[in-house]
């Protein structure tokens, strides 16, 4: 659930918003990947916090509708946020809320409901105001924001259903918005752990999916990060511990970063340990 304003590095129409367009071909892949699984496969336990694979739906689809709801009614978005976080603070068990939430859906009757919401979804947010404020979990944020974390928790809850499916994902340069939230909340993985940011963001260079490279505060010369976009990706969203990718980073501030960050909102998270996430052999 993030909450961070970002660049617009897309050129965004009249009419289309282009982060939208991402967000559902990101969907789309997680739901190909899906679609013709055993129902049994939907109850199997991922790496991530033993979540199940319906977890993981249960939870995009959830946050998905939330999102939609905030471009339409700013009471009705901040009374389910209030309902959501009570009834979580009380003892509530989030995954069976938000299962309850999903109408108690599951295996490819709650995949097929997911698909439905987030097409729907893509189709609001497409045609909104980019610049629009929109109530959330934490500060305001902009329309553009707001589907570009969609798309980030959709890209990095996916890694979880690759992993445990055993499919090795091939990314497109639609993970540029990753990329881009990973280097907006630099700061904020430090605030959120009460230290000190750094004054100075650290020179990324990456590797695109498609062979581009991009590249960020070339004026640091004393901390650089390098390598492949997917492999920062996997990083700033804590699906990969540092040391199970191939990124080179260097200088003391870069090292740090990249040994704690964390691009979603919430209480600070440990990046998982060494060797404890990764893709299934087939």
């Amino acid at each position: 659930m993030g909450s961070f304003d970002l660049l617009l590095f897309h050129s965004v129409g009249d009419k289309m918003l282009q982060q939208a367009i991402d967000f559902k071909e990101e969907s789309d892949a997680l739901f190909n990947l899906l679609k013709d699984q055993e129902r049994e496969t939907f109850q199997k336990k991922t790496q991530f916090k033993d979540w199940t694979i319906d977890n993981v739906l249960h939870h995009l689809h959830v946050w998905n509708v939330a999102a939609d709801m905030s471009l339409v009614s700013d009471e009705k978005i901040m009374k389910f946020l209030e309902d959501f976080f009570n009834a979580v603070n009380k003892g509530y068990n989030p995954r069976q809320y938000e299962k309850e939430l999903s109408n108690d859906k599951t295996g490819k009757n709650l995949l097929y409901h997911w698909k439905e919401s987030y097409e729907k979804m893509t189709e609001n947010f497409k045609n909104s105001d980019p610049k629009k404020r929109v109530k959330w979990a934490g500060p305001d944020m902009s329309v553009i924001s707001s589907i570009t974390a969609r798309l980030m928790e959709t890209w990095s809850h996916g890694q979880e259903v690759y992993d445990m499916i055993g499919v090795k994902r091939v990314d497109t340069d639609r993970i540029k918005n990753v990329v881009i939230i990973g280097i907006n909340t630099f700061g904020w993985t430090f605030i959120n752990r009460s230290q000190d940011v750094p004054g100075e963001v650290p020179n990324i260079i990456l590797k695109s999916p498609s062979g581009e490279i991009w590249e960020w505060n070339p004026e640091n010369k004393e901390n650089k990060i390098l390598g492949d976009a997917t492999d920062f990706c996997q990083v700033v969203t804590q699906v990969r511990n540092i040391d199970d990718t191939n990124l080179i980073v260097e200088g003391e501030v870069a090292q740090i970063w990249m040994s704690i960050a964390q691009c979603f909102a919430g209480q600070p998270e440990n990046p998982p340990l060494k060797g404890t996430r990764f893709t299934h052999n087939g």
